[in-house]
C-alpha cells in the first residue's frame, strides 16, 4: 500500500480501466484486463460491451472470471454465440475497436509471449498458449496491454512470437500486411506507455504518483525512452476504488464459496 492509500496493482487497474470508452467493443482478456474493463463498465463506461472468448457478448459479470469457460460469463451475457462465428464474424469483420490483452513476456515493441520461457523444444517453463490472443492482436482496431513490470516479464527479446505486436518495429506490422493499429498503450504498475509515433518502440508518458524514473528502468529489460515532458498518473478517486475493491471482495468471496 502507498502513503496515498492505494496499491501498486489498483493503480495499474484503475489506470487500464480509464482508457476504456463508453462506446468500445472490447474483447477481453482473462485477469488483469478482465478486472479494467469490469471497473470501467461499472464508472465512467456503463454501455461498453464486453466479449469474451468463448462468444460471450454484452457480459456484465458481477465478479471476475476464473477462465473464459466460467459461467458467469454467459448468465450475464446479451448472448452467446459460437467461437467460430465470435472471431469470423464479430473480430475479423472489424466490429472489435480494443483488443485488451496481457503477457508473460513483452518487448519494447509490443510483442507478446504467451507460449514458453526458454527453447520451444526444450522450454524451461511451458505457459499456457495463445487462445486467441494471437488473432485478437490482429484483427482489433488497436490492442491494449496490461501487466506488472519485472525484468522477467520486460525483456530485450521475448523467447517467442505468440501474439504479433510492432515486430522489430517501424512500419514492420504493416509490412506485414497487417491493417489494424497494433499495441497502442501499455499499462503497468508503475507507469502509462505508449509507442513512438516513427520506431514503435514503447516509451513512458507518465509515471503513476510516487514512482521515480530509476524504479521503472529497474524493472524493465531494456533501455527506457521517457517523454521529454512527462505526466504523473491522476490518483485513483474514491469512486474508482471503491468499485474495484467491491469487485474483488465479491470475486474473492465466490470463489471460495462465501457471501460477500
Amino acid at each position: 500500500m502507498t502513503e496515498t492509500g492505494f496499491t501498486p496493482d489498483e493503480m495499474m487497474t484503475i489506470a487500464a480501466a480509464r482508457v476504456m470508452r463508453n462506446d468500445d467493443v472490447c474483447f477481453v482478456g482473462i485477469g488483469a484486463p478482465s478486472a479494467a474493463c469490469n471497473v470501467a463498465r461499472l464508472t465512467h463506461a456503463p454501455d461498453i460491451t464486453l466479449i469474451y472468448e468463448s462468444g460471450t457478448i454484452g457480459t456484465t459479470p458481477d465478479i471476475l472470471p476464473l477462465s473464459i469457460g466460467d459461467g458467469e460469463l454467459c448468465e450475464t451475457a446479451l448472448t452467446t454465440v459460437s467461437v467460430p462465428e465470435m472471431f469470423r464474424y464479430w473480430l475479423q469483420g472489424g466490429r472489435v475497436s480494443v483488443g485488451f490483452l496481457g503477457a508473460a513476456q513483452l518487448d519494447r515493441f509490443g510483442n507478446i509471449n504467451t507460449t514458453v520461457i526458454g527453447d520451444y523444444a526444450h522450454p524451461k517453463t511451458r505457459l499456457p498458449g495463445g487462445g486467441g490472443a494471437p488473432e485478437i492482436a490482429s484483427s482489433s482496431g488497436q490492442i491494449y496491454i496490461t501487466m506488472k513490470q519485472s525484468l522477467r516479464g520486460m525483456v530485450d527479446k521475448i523467447d517467442f512470437f505468440t501474439s504479433f505486436g510492432h515486430g522489430t518495429g517501424g512500419d514492420h506490422r504493416q509490412r506485414m500486411g497487417i491493417k489494424t493499429a497494433g499495441p497502442t498503450l501499455l499499462i503497468t504498475d508503475l507507469a502509462i506507455w505508449k509507442p513512438d509515433p516513427e520506431t514503435k518502440e514503447f516509451t513512458v508518458v507518465s509515471l503513476h504518483p510516487g514512482v521515480t524514473r530509476q524504479q521503472v528502468q529497474d524493472t524493465c529489460g531494456w533501455q527506457v525512452s521517457f517523454l521529454e515532458e512527462l505526466g504523473e498518473t491522476p490518483p485513483p478517486d474514491e469512486r474508482e476504488l471503491t468499485t474495484l475493491r467491491q469487485l474483488t471482495a465479491r470475486t474473492k468471496a465466490a470463489h471460495e464459496g462465501k457471501t460477500a
